[in-house]
């Protein structure tokens, strides 16, 4: 049976407004005086639903829509129990921790969220089975859902910790990392390449490309969480691991741009402007994987790690410049949205946004260095924030009221 794949897309433009909505309040928080709310709370409700209601809801229906697409019979109406229950652990975590921050509601739900992706993994595993073995996505989406079970273990160890108030700082900040590490660097990085090679034509060439590929990716994924706790006093042999697995991610990544990459952008019959999207978000991930090997020379790391604004700028650069961008331009050019030229716009403010946030919070980052205050950079990005929630609220409000 057929899922309306672009109902359910609606939920999830519906939820990066809501993770737009946030940002914008912690933004003006910041910014101006706002005495409601613990900025802390909000901080938390934003990335927990950003994590559970919009990447990693979007990402299991895109994942489905997938199957949907391969030449099999599946039954799809299953999953709708998995969008909903999903959602719901979304919602409920969104408010809790805004009005609790972490307490008894959050963190239930927080483990009930953990236990969907566990169901989805089971049925969607399965159902990948009956997928030919040769499906340039199969092994990444398998290996994607390998990594989200992996992280888990981080926020079961917070739970834990959380639980019996037996909190040491750097136990407590390499489980919040080592969460991290396996849900960019693993489930959302693995399931969007499965997505993207989805969309190549094979040969030859690019089948064997896309194994070599794979295979470096995943080989360093795990030691590569190394890369999160350099700030910890590691023995030379652990270092020696972390820069191998930056490197080994750099290789795979060249290797990648050269065949696959240039082929999808030569071939692929996407307008100019849905190009120029997936170049910008190429450009980012290369950004990315050469952020990592410099946080391997010692002291640009300790700056990287003893700088907050680095920090929030890193990850923004993954979850907003990479993930988001690629999430959104997938979904536009799949045609699982309105094909229009207001809300090509409305795309194109959302990203142009995400372009001037990752910039100003770069210049604040290396300003940070030498403990220089920039003028209204808290206004600046405030102002940013807003042009985020329009780009949002615009492709949300088309959506709906021309779906």
């Amino acid at each position: 049976m057929k899922l309306n794949f672009s109902y359910w897309i609606k939920f999830s433009l519906f939820n990066l407004l809501l993770v737009a909505s946030l940002g914008l309040l912690m933004r003006y928080k910041i910014a101006f005086e706002f005495p409601f709310l613990n900025q802390k709370n909000i901080q938390h409700s934003h990335s927990h639903f950003a994590f559970a209601g919009w990447v990693s809801q979007t990402l299991i229906i895109l994942m489905i829509h997938f199957l949907s697409k391969q030449n099999v019979t599946v039954n799809l109406e299953k999953y709708k129990k998995i969008f909903i229950a999903n959602l719901v652990c979304a919602y409920v975590m969104l408010f809790s921790f805004i009005f609790q921050g972490y307490g008894l509601i959050s963190i239930l739900f927080s483990t009930l969220s953990l236990f969907v992706s566990f169901w989805f993994a089971a049925f969607f595993l399965k159902d990948l089975k009956i997928i030919s073995k040769d499906n340039l996505s199969k092994n990444w989406f398998k290996a994607a859902l390998f990594f989200n079970i992996i992280s888990s273990f981080g926020t079961f160890a917070l739970a834990y910790m959380m639980a019996t108030k037996n909190i040491t700082q750097d136990f407590y900040l390499s489980s919040i990392y080592f969460y991290l590490h396996f849900q960019y660097n693993g489930w959302f990085w693995f399931a969007c390449m499965g997505l993207f090679v989805s969309q190549l034509i094979p040969n030859l060439t690019i089948e064997k490309t896309n194994k070599t590929v794979f295979k470096w990716f995943f080989i360093s994924c795990i030691p590569a969480y190394l890369l999160s706790i350099l700030w910890l006093k590691l023995p030379i042999w652990i270092y020696i691991i972390a820069v191998f697995c930056s490197l080994l991610q750099i290789g795979a990544w060249v290797k990648f741009l050269k065949s696959s990459i240039s082929s999808f952008l030569k071939n692929y019959p996407v307008a100019p402007f849905f190009k120029w999207i997936y170049i910008s978000i190429i450009v980012c991930v290369s950004i990315k994987f050469f952020l990592q090997l410099g946080s391997t020379v010692p002291l640009i790391g300790k700056l990287a790690f003893g700088f907050r604004p680095i920090v929030i700028a890193y990850l923004h650069l993954v979850l907003l410049a990479i993930i988001s961008g690629f999430l959104l331009v997938y979904i536009f050019t799949n045609r699982l949205v309105i094909q229009n030229n207001t809300i090509k716009k409305a795309l194109a403010v959302f990203i142009i946004g995400i372009f001037l946030n990752e910039l100003v919070l770069a210049v604040q980052g290396v300003a940070s260095f030498s403990y220089t205050l920039i003028p209204y950079i808290n206004e600046m990005l405030f102002g940013i924030a807003i042009l985020l929630f329009f780009g949002a609220f615009r492709m949300f409000y088309l959506n709906v009221n021309n779906g």
